[in-house]
């Protein structure tokens, strides 16, 4: 796992604090990772890394050899290609077989179905031309328009996406069809768990402000791995409550949803849309408090004070969130001791660590000391009643 930020916008005023700016989020990607955590921090993110799969190429593998010797003896009816990677990579898997010539003339002569633009831009590159492609790039729209065809009697191939897909075969089947699996690629667990489990523990910690999947395997895997661990209650409380699960798309939500984990996802289905998405959702998450004058941000490990981004130590975040919990109200040094990581029982480490506190937010009056009682942030007198605790 690698954590990395920005204190940069992507253009723009200089001045101005990037949207995603004392943010940190997660990403599991195994594939195209480094664009989007590029994009991410182009938006002042830190990112912190942990890909949850890795792709396996079946180029070697006898169960695609088999199954592509078996279409070029018995001609399917119908071709789905559901991902330019798994259709490129079954191309190449045939060429290194001596099989690559055969399989596109095959594929030249039947039903050639691709699922989105990506996908038909690698069919057309292997000099084929698609049938059809749905504008939504869903699955769904694909099994709606085979059914509404008819497919009783007819033999449809499907080119797999590291699992199967779920509903897909088995309503083709229900309806008559006979189909044939195409598995280019499989999604394997990592090699290197620790990267994953430092990202739950973040997660756990709320150390982690959002975290991306751009995939269903990516979000089924990292939930499975919470079960292996014992810690599944706890991480889906965490993402039902302070943690945004920020998804690519509907059908990478579904292992969260089902497991009742509300997501966003962007209108297109696109990494830069999502990284938009997150850029707009955690800052509208801050709410911001007038403090001693000032506009007061508390971001994930950071705060924005009239504009200027803070950043902030783990412990003086830790203070500024309880007192943050009820904006004016006064907070003992005790119930503070207790958020402030390893600090024992000493009270004197409330003390050390609130004044670094208000060194990092370079305006010590947000803070007042109540003596004898503890701490408090300066709310402005005017706002008491609207940032009252409810």
């Amino acid at each position: 796992m690698q954590v990395h930020s920005s204190r940069t916008g992507a253009g723009g005023d200089r001045g101005a604090v990037p949207p995603l700016a004392g943010f940190t989020v997660g990403v599991t990607a195994a594939r195209r990772a480094d664009e989007l955590a590029a994009l991410l921090e182009r938006r002042g993110a830190a990112v912190l890394r942990a890909p949850v799969l890795r792709i396996v190429p079946l180029s070697d593998d006898a169960e695609l050899l088999t199954t592509t010797r078996q279409l070029l003896d018995d001609a399917p009816d119908v071709v789905v290609a559901t991902t330019a990677i798994g259709f490129r990579g079954w191309i190449e898997a045939a060429d290194g077989w001596g099989l690559g010539e055969a399989l596109l003339r095959r594929l030249g002569g039947v039903e050639l179905l691709a699922r989105g633009p990506k996908v038909r831009g690698a069919v057309r590159a292997a000099g084929l031309t698609e049938a059809w492609s749905p504008a939504s790039e869903s699955m769904a729209e694909v099994l709606e328009r085979l059914l509404d065809e008819g497919v009783e009697g007819r033999r449809i191939a499907v080119q797999l996406h590291g699992e199967p897909l779920p509903g897909f075969a088995e309503s083709l089947r229900a309806a008559g069809a006979a189909v044939v699996a195409v598995p280019v690629y499989r999604w394997m667990p990592p090699e290197d768990l620790g990267p994953v489990d430092r990202m739950l523990d973040a997660v756990l910690a709320r150390a982690i402000d959002a975290v991306s999947f751009t995939s269903a395997p990516a979000a089924a895997s990292l939930l499975e791995r919470a079960e292996q661990r014992g810690q599944i209650g706890e991480v889906l409380g965490a993402f039902r409550g302070d943690v945004l699960a920020a998804c690519v798309g509907p059908v990478t939500a579904l292992p969260l949803q089902v497991r009742d984990v509300p997501t966003r996802q962007p209108e297109r289905f696109r990494l830069g849309p999502l990284v938009q998405l997150i850029a707009g959702e955690l800052p509208g998450r801050v709410r911001p408090l007038p403090v001693a004058g000032r506009r007061l941000e508390i971001r994930g490990h950071a705060a924005v004070v009239d504009g200027e981004l803070r950043p902030v130590p783990p412990a003086g975040m830790a203070l500024l969130r309880a007192l943050a919990r009820r904006p004016g109200w006064v907070v003992s040094r005790g119930d503070l001791l207790r958020v402030l990581p390893g600090s024992g029982r000493d009270e004197h480490a409330v003390e050390t660590a609130m004044a670094r506190l208000r060194g990092a937010l370079g305006a010590p009056k947000l803070i007042q000391t109540v003596v004898k009682r503890g701490y408090r942030l300066a709310l402005d007198p005017h706002a008491d009643a609207k940032y009252a605790p409810r």
